[in-house]
């Protein structure tokens, strides 16, 4: 008998795989053409070289002086692009404003421009009899044309696009979450720029950086138009190489093999950075970096609200919302709100709204005695914790802890010494010096806590803060994070879906839904009597809404009626809640003392503990959860598609007024 090599099968599968992926001969033909297009001209240029002549004619006094002098405008000209195009390329990503489209094909009409007719454009522009070249040159004494500073505004003028456009894009792409939670610890915008976007878009400004100095090193067209063609003035290396073909047909091949490999090395230094995405980088070192990313010069001052802890009578919240969120919420110095609904509750836009970070809703805003609704959102001294944490990536853990303090004036040492104590307080100060690439999302979420409790705000905004972490660390971080908010002289709004840290971290729970305030009372009250059928669903309730007639209540959504034990005046809008343990389930119609009885199918069993859940449809009343143990379900012989009978007591049901 013959046995199969090992990994015969597998390499079967190998090869059918190959086969139903190949390419196209459709497709493949013209693609090679278009590599063999390519292609050509360069090799032309390889085959046509004189490989023996090749140093004399790259040495020659004319090449060096052209090359010196495209070296200096190439420089100058990214320079200029650095300090031009940065701001612009930011604008056009961050900031909407009217004429945004026009400013943006201005930007890219350069690059599809013909050079000369660029050169003509800067010509009449800024040359003598330009629109600004006699006011230049009456004033500063500026001559631009036949000038080297002419050759570098000429370069600029093609160049710079490709640093806008790159730029732009990674900005662009870079979520703004890291910018609001940067500027919500007390950064300036002008220091979230320089600390947070710059590092985060490195990869496509030196990308952007590369092309751009590239591009203004082998203009030709606008330079010779626009600045002459002047040995050692405005003869670059392009400009050398037109004259040399009609002199030295030789030596313009070998500095055209220059100009090739000069570009072929910057293309091949970047390849994979023009498809990079701001933050995806390389595995992170562990060694800590030597700056936190943040400097002493542009400080700003720190505000009163960041020295020393809040005062005694400590700060207390009144806030008036409108737009897509309408409440009015107000809280004493040192309560903890836990703010609750459906998604798309409004419950996020309430906190960044508080922020003064969206347009959906405004709030006015008093922290103790102070308005800070005018203050922008580095002034307020309002710290938040989004959902997914928002850790800079180019930053450690200790770095990004730090980073609140730092931007409100405290000395480096101290703000890192602050910050390790708040990672040691959350059990991760033996990672203080990973980046968050390097943490497990538990581990990052703590850091996260850490960053935004280290500034001491006046409000603490949490947006499901203890949402990626396991059941043990959650309770661990609970434990520590209300021990913190004890002492907090501050108010703290903790939006959750969980209902244990709901009761367990505040004093208040904020029932909302599409954006008004459904509830507003104590856990225990919430609990025996919530008014909204999502947060009975979320304390593992059933909750029906309907409206009271004569004999019960005529259940939403042609639900049918439920029969209750104390009518309510008819027309009255009310939610009935029954706890699962109070739903009976039979095989057969039940009899004796139930008034609600309907027949279902099962739909779902899930394990609680020592119990089941069953999730019971039917098309005579809304899906029911009910609860019995193990051994019940087996005498019963529930599965998934099981016909059952649901009963419930008018006595075992609550009525909740709405």
């Amino acid at each position: 008998m013959k046995v199969p090599r090992p990994g015969g099968p597998r390499s079967d599968i190998g090869r059918t795989r190959v086969r139903s992926s190949r390419t196209p001969l459709t497709l493949a033909l013209p693609a090679l053409l278009a590599i063999a297009f390519l292609l050509l001209p360069l090799a032309g240029v390889l085959a046509r070289t004189d490989w023996g002549e090749l140093g004399g004619h790259l040495t020659s006094p004319g090449t060096s002086e052209a090359l010196k002098l495209s070296l200096v405008v190439s420089f100058w000209s990214l320079g200029l692009s650095l300090v031009l195009g940065v701001p612009l390329a930011w604008l056009l990503a961050r900031v909407p404003f009217p004429g945004k489209a026009l400013v943006r094909s201005l930007v890219l009409l350069p690059m599809v421009l013909p050079p000369t007719v660029g050169g003509v454009a800067l010509l009449l522009a800024f040359g003598r009899r330009g629109l600004l070249g006699p006011w230049l040159e009456d004033v500063f004494g500026i001559t631009l044309p036949f000038h080297t500073s002419g050759a570098v505004v000429a370069a600029t003028f093609v160049s710079m696009p490709f640093l806008v456009i790159s730029l732009e894009g990674a900005i662009a792409g870079l979520r703004q979450g890291y910018e609001e939670t940067a500027a919500s610890l007390g950064a300036s915008p002008l220091r979230v720029f320089a600390t947070v976007t710059l590092p985060m878009v490195a990869p496509g400004l030196v990308a952007g950086a590369a092309l751009t100095w590239a591009r203004a090193l082998g203009e030709f067209g606008a330079t010779i138009t626009f600045a002459g063609n002047l040995p050692g003035t405005t003869q670059t290396l392009p400009l050398q190489v037109y004259l040399l073909l009609q002199e030295n047909p030789q030596a313009a091949t070998s500095v055209s093999l220059l100009l090739l490999a000069i570009a072929m090395a910057v293309l091949v230094a970047l390849r994979g950075r023009f498809t990079g995405t701001p933050g995806s980088a390389r595995p992170y070192p562990t060694k800590p970096p030597v700056d936190e990313g943040s400097s002493p010069a542009n400080t700003p001052e720190p505000p009163a609200a960041y020295e020393g802890a809040p005062d005694k009578e400590g700060w207390s919240l009144h806030a008036e919302v409108t737009g897509f969120d309408q409440l009015v919420l107000e809280a004493a110095p040192g309560t903890t709100i836990a703010v609750v609904g459906p998604n798309g509750a409004g419950k996020t836009t309430l906190l960044r709204a508080l922020l003064g970070l969206t347009p959906r809703a405004h709030a006015a805003l008093h922290l103790g005695d102070i308005d800070v609704t005018q203050l922008p959102p580095h002034r307020r001294s309002v710290a938040w914790v989004p959902q997914d944490g928002a850790l800079f990536p180019h930053l450690t853990a200790l770095a990004n802890t730090a980073y609140g303090p730092r931007a409100h004036g405290v000395p480096r040492a101290e703000a890192r010494r602050a910050a390790q104590d708040w990672l040691d307080r959350l059990a991760v100060g033996h990672l203080a010096h990973r980046k968050p690439a390097q943490l497990s999302g538990g581990q990052a979420g703590r850091v996260a806590l850490a960053r935004a409790l280290a500034v001491r705000p006046r409000l603490l905004l949490l947006d499901e803060p203890l949402a990626a972490l396991d059941q043990t660390t959650r309770a661990q971080v609970r434990h520590t994070l209300r021990r913190h908010l004890e002492g907090f002289g501050g108010v703290c709004l903790i939006v959750t879906h969980d209902p244990v840290e709901a009761v367990s971290l505040a004093d208040r729970v904020l029932v909302l839904d599409e954006g008004r305030a459904v509830q507003d009372a104590p856990p225990a009250e919430v609990t025996r009597h919530p008014r909204s059928p999502w947060v009975a669903r979320m304390l593992g309730r059933n909750a029906w809404p309907g409206t009271a007639t004569a004999d019960g209540l005529e259940l939403a959504d042609g639900g049918g009626r439920l029969v209750i034990a104390d009518p309510l005046p008819a027309g009255t809008e009310a939610l009935a809640i029954i706890a699962p343990e109070a739903v009976a389930v039979h095989r057969d119609r039940p009899s004796g003392s139930p008034r609600n009885v309907w027949p279902g199918t099962v739909r779902e069993i899930t394990a609680t503990g020592s119990r089941l859940r069953i999730l019971i449809t039917s098309d005579r009343a809304p899906d029911v959860v009910a609860e019995i143990t193990p051994q019940a379900a087996a005498e019963l012989g529930l599965a998934d598609g099981a016909s059952v009978w649901t009963s419930i007591k008018a006595t075992e049901t609550t009525v909740v007024r709405l």
